[in-house]
């Protein structure tokens, strides 16, 4: 039975209004997307230099030039902000309704790291925030829950942040790949550079080749064991994929890899290919990817946003791809993976930052191994006292300080 509102008019019409709404085939996709980055950067050929090794091992076998270091006063939180910021001010944030922070590296077990970014950003309090953790996968877990939020109401945007600080013992096989960045997404209706396809393929497999347990600042991790996991969760999601609807192979214009290290996407690339028929060598797979890997080069493993770096330098680099479709291949060790796929839109290039990126990237302070060595062994501070942190970041947010177990944040001056 219908029962009048205050206009006389009944609910029901109404309500079968709004469900006309929420069903109907809606364009949902990336409509903004920006990158932050540490301040500091470590040249790979220094850390070969100490080890005593060929730097080649460093350059061309694992395709690795350098590796992004927070400052003493960053943390993800502070380059999710700083990522963030940036989109806020060009679009504002009157219609962002949720904030979804995806990270392995959260600085807090009940509180979500979103909450800090959304206080820093000024962000409305009608808006919910949530921190998702699944390895490096959950960056893509957000990006198609925002999808799915927007899809049901097309007049809110999502705000999707992935940032993460990758950490791994001094002297193990993981050092080489640290790094640390943040990616944020503006997910909408009629998005302005990537519109998401309606269909994925998804791969969920317990497997023990990496993890970082909670008494534990740096992650533990069984290389060829994750190379093969990745490898067998990029092909079971695929399959997954093309079952569900996804696109030939052969029509994806390239595909975007989570990047470990750029040499592991190649590694996927050429599996992939087998999997799906259209086999290739190693150097016309590098070639094929070549636009995906600039950044992720450059900065290192930054787990969450990996994939979507490589996103960000395939729109930066790659000549032309309005009306193109690209394939996004997201895996998390433990493991998840999930391949899915979009389309390009017409005049992305307008919406594109590939200066400020460029720029981010190029402001790193380049440091020594003395230096890096004294960054590597400090501690978040576990006596609750009062910690006051030097200033030292040139970016907008920093961690100035602890006080009673709890960090302190600021923009920066």
């Amino acid at each position: 039975m219908a029962v009048p509102d205050r206009s006389g008019r009944a609910r029901e019409e109404k309500d079968v209004r709004a469900i006309s709404t929420s069903t109907s085939t809606v364009s949902v996709g990336i409509h903004d997307i920006s990158t932050a980055t540490g301040h500091y950067a470590l040249p790979l050929e220094t850390l070969a230099a100490q080890h005593g090794i060929d730097p080649q091992k460093f350059l061309v076998g694992i395709g690795q030039e350098a590796m992004s270091l927070p400052a003493e006063d960053e943390d993800p939180v502070t380059l999710a902000a700083s990522a963030a910021a940036p989109i806020l001010a060009r679009h504002g944030a009157e219609n962002i309704r949720t904030v979804l922070f995806a990270t392995e590296t959260g600085v807090d077990q009940s509180t979500a790291a979103g909450v800090y970014v959304h206080s820093l950003l000024g962000l409305p309090r009608t808006a919910r925030t949530v921190e998702l953790k699944q390895a490096c996968y959950s960056g893509t877990a957000a990006l198609q829950f925002a999808a799915s939020l927007v899809a049901r109401d097309p007049s809110q945007q999502v705000l999707v942040i992935a940032s993460d600080i990758a950490r791994y013992a001094l002297d193990s096989g993981g050092e080489p790949t640290q790094g640390a960045g943040a990616v944020a997404m503006l997910v909408a209706a009629d998005p302005a550079v990537l519109e998401l396809d309606p269909f994925s393929g998804v791969y969920t497999r317990d497997i023990p080749d990496f993890w970082r347990p909670n008494y534990l600042s740096t992650a533990l991790v069984d290389g060829k064991l994750s190379i093969r996991a990745y490898i067998d969760a990029l092909t079971g999601a695929w399959r997954d994929y093309r079952e569900h609807g996804g696109r030939a192979f052969e029509d994806l214009a390239t595909i975007c890899y989570h990047q470990p290290f750029t040499k592991m996407a190649v590694k996927a690339h050429v599996a992939l290919a087998e999997v799906a028929g259209q086999p290739v060598e190693k150097d016309v797979a590098a070639a094929q990817l070549a636009d995906t890997l600039h950044y992720n080069r450059l900065i290192g493993n930054s787990y969450t946003a990996s994939m979507y770096y490589g996103l960000a330098s395939l729109l930066d680099h790659r000549e032309d791809l309005a009306g193109q479709a690209v394939g996004l291949a997201s895996y998390g060790s433990g493991s998840v993976s999930e391949f899915f796929s979009g389309t390009v839109r017409d005049g992305y290039r307008s919406h594109g930052r590939a200066a400020e990126t460029r720029a981010g990237i190029e402001a790193r302070e380049v440091i020594d191994y003395a230096r890096y060595r004294e960054l590597h062994e400090r501690e978040v501070p576990v006596d609750g006292g009062e910690h006051e942190l030097p200033r030292v970041t040139r970016a907008p947010f920093r961690l100035a300080g602890y006080s009673g177990h709890r960090r302190l944040y600021e923009r920066n001056a």
